[in-house]
């Protein structure tokens, strides 16, 4: 089995960033599991969620992290903030490789998806503000992320610290 590094977390703390650094510095391919759904699918996100549901969307999630997942090559996946929500997606991952969740306070995820243009499913369900609910689905997802092999804060590093960080600690438990 080759390496993989697997980088997963809330949205906003640099999954689609922090990624496509660290397998540029590694050496190795970047795949971010949200953009081979956009692609094979034909549809955004946003979407397929829309007309479709979660369940669906966490099916096509399934399939695409499968097959990235058992890729021959070394690689760094980058999977959407609920992959690991899902039992058989989050076996399939740590049976691949190394799992690193990025982490960031609330506020700081508040901050960062407010800058950004994409559209965020699960933020708009209920209707509440939005710093409510981040802390509402961190609080759903902790068990999932809790089971990553690391967990790191984002909240004040950089793109390049965070991707300094990922590469040192996915090195030091490779060691172990």
């Amino acid at each position: 089995m080759t390496p993989k590094l697997i980088v997963t977390g809330m949205m906003g703390t640099g999954k689609s960033s922090v990624g496509p650094l660290v397998a540029k510095r590694l050496g190795w391919k970047f795949a971010d599991s949200d953009t081979e759904i956009v692609a094979r699918s034909g549809k955004p996100i946003a979407r397929i969620f829309q007309k479709y549901g979660e369940a669906h969307f966490r099916a096509l999630e399934r399939g695409v992290i499968a097959r990235l997942a058992g890729n021959p090559e070394p690689a760094v996946i980058a999977t959407g903030g609920g992959a690991l929500t899902d039992p058989a997606t989050a076996a399939a991952l740590a049976h691949a490789g190394t799992i690193i969740c990025l982490t960031a306070r609330p506020e700081v995820i508040a901050a960062r998806v407010e800058k950004s243009k994409s559209k965020r499913p699960k933020l708009a369900e209920g209707g509440k503000p939005l710093l409510d609910r981040i802390k509402e689905l961190m609080a759903e997802r902790a068990e999932a992320y809790s089971r990553a092999d690391l967990q790191i804060d984002t909240s004040e590093l950089t793109i390049q610290e965070a991707a300094d960080r990922v590469i040192a600690e996915f090195k030091a438990k490779a060691e172990v």
